[in-house]
């Protein structure tokens, strides 16, 4: 089994390579590959030990298998899904969430506040009431009682009683603030009585940023596409700018291998052997596989040829035109991938990658 994509890229070296010769290989290895992945640069690993939102890995649990393959790819509403925790560090109703790590090409689709409803406080005496209002607002103004200060994006009536989470559509809100960074001051919540009066100690509580475990902490949630479904990966001419691979073994193995019918081998890839495990959540890595092996004439069904290839391996074995060469053994069938991971600023984003595993391999 290959070690890594890396391991193919390696087969390109010269017989002799220079230390340095090989550092700039494996550099620009590392380059292309995090352009596969739509990077710049790999973010760095969290300063502290941190543990993602148990959201966002049900969530990856959900769209894809333990190795990051796409389960069902109408799961997800686009290919990115974000989070952010709120910055205030208040215990007042007022959040914060810093969205600078959304890309300017990014749509978004939906934006959702996530809160999680405390057990009401243990009060003397019987309830005067059974359920209240929840208001979301938009900020607008530094000053959130002066007039016009906010803007109305979502209200629920809900129990007093039981605990757990509620999300919110916070969508255009999330538009506003991405066209404009410098409109977002943030939300504001507030809870009311059913007929609107104020409610004084309220009696329904969210948890805060400020004294409450992590996985209870307020959380923006946006769901985006990037453009990148179904576009063609920058990858498709990265092995020829490569020299031939020049193989090794005996001559019998090397003829074995052209004997061989087209069909699919392991390619694994390996987050921690390429250094990337500091800042992937999950996989740890996959199984790309690829495909290898010969595509002699005649062509049966069992290779999957298409029509051309089958014109094609015709043409090649009864030498009717000069410099047609037989059909190749390539992939006819790719499924996408997610990454879980921590960006630059620490949030935790899942995002779906398509056309990273072969799924089968035919003769074209």
């Amino acid at each position: 089994m290959l070690g890594t994509i890396l391991l193919l890229l390696a087969l390109a070296k010269p017989t002799c390579p220079s230390p340095a010769g090989a550092g700039s290989r494996r550099a620009e290895a590392l380059k292309r590959l995090l352009e596969v992945f739509g990077m710049e640069d790999p973010p760095p690993p969290p300063a502290h030990s941190k543990q993602p939102p148990q959201y966002m890995v049900d969530l990856f649990n959900t769209v894809a298998n333990a190795d990051g393959v796409t389960k069902n790819p109408d799961i997800l509403e686009g290919n990115t899904v974000r989070s952010f925790l709120d910055k205030t560090h208040s215990e007042k109703m007022r959040f914060l969430f810093i969205l600078s790590s959304v890309a300017k090409n990014e749509k978004i689709l939906t934006a959702e506040l996530h809160l999680f409803r405390l057990w009401p406080r243990v009060t003397d005496g019987p309830q005067r009431h059974h359920f209240c209002q929840v208001t979301i607002y938009q900020v607008l103004q530094s000053e959130e009682d002066a007039s016009g200060a906010k803007k109305l994006l979502a209200a629920r009536l809900l129990p007093l009683q039981g605990s757990g989470w509620e999300v919110f559509a916070i969508t255009q809100a999330v538009r506003d603030w991405t066209e404009d960074e410098r409109s977002n001051r943030g939300l504001l919540v507030t809870v009311q009585g059913m007929d609107g009066s104020p409610l004084d100690p309220p009696p329904l509580q969210f948890a805060s940023s400020m004294d409450h475990h992590d996985s209870k902490k307020p959380m923006l949630v946006l769901f985006t596409d990037d453009g990148r479904r179904g576009a063609s990966l920058p990858t498709a001419d990265f092995p020829a700018k490569m020299p031939v691979p020049r193989l090794s073994g005996p001559r019998s193995t090397r003829s074995l291998d052209r004997l061989q019918a087209c069909q699919k081998h392991p390619l694994s890839v390996d987050f921690e052997e390429i250094g990337w495990s500091g800042w992937i959540i999950s996989p740890r890595g996959y199984n790309a596989y690829h495909c290898k092996g010969s595509c002699p004439f005649p062509l049966g069904e069992n290779m999957r040829p298409t029509n051309h290839a089958t014109v094609q391996s015709i043409i090649n074995a009864l030498k009717l035109s000069e410099g047609v060469s037989s059909p190749c053994c390539v992939p006819d069938k790719l499924y996408s991938i997610n990454l879980l991971y921590f960006d630059d600023d620490e949030n935790v984003v899942l995002k779906q990658y398509d056309d990273m595993v072969a799924g089968s391999c035919g003769c074209h």
